[in-house]
């Protein structure tokens, strides 16, 4: 789900009030969805949304994902302006499909 966001000019009080009851229903632009490079150990995520001091959030999507993660070998290994990087386990395993958040 996305959210409006309004202009920093935005001056229709009505768009703006419309932006804020979005945000408290939940909507948000800081999500996404990834599926992990086969074949590698690394898999970048390339999101605005991520930057120095985010806190990216992984929720498994499929059940290849899930199993990767009960494994324990996947972890966020590095949060920077514009991406986020997800290091695991270097396999042919297809479709290890996770949804994201990026928060902060």
């Amino acid at each position: 789900m996305t959210a409006y966001v309004p202009g920093i000019v935005e001056t229709d009080l009505k768009k703006i009030v419309l932006a804020i009851q979005g945000l408290a229903a939940g909507r948000s632009n800081a999500v996404g969805s990834v599926t992990l490079a086969t074949g590698a150990s690394t898999t970048i995520v390339s999101t605005p949304n991520a930057a120095t001091g985010s806190t990216p959030i992984l929720t498994p999507a499929s059940a290849n994902a899930a199993t990767e993660l009960g494994n324990g070998t996947l972890y966020v290994s590095a949060v920077t302006n514009g991406s986020f990087t997800i290091t695991h386990v270097n396999s042919a395993t297809p479709a290890r499909t996770f949804l994201y958040a990026v928060l902060g």
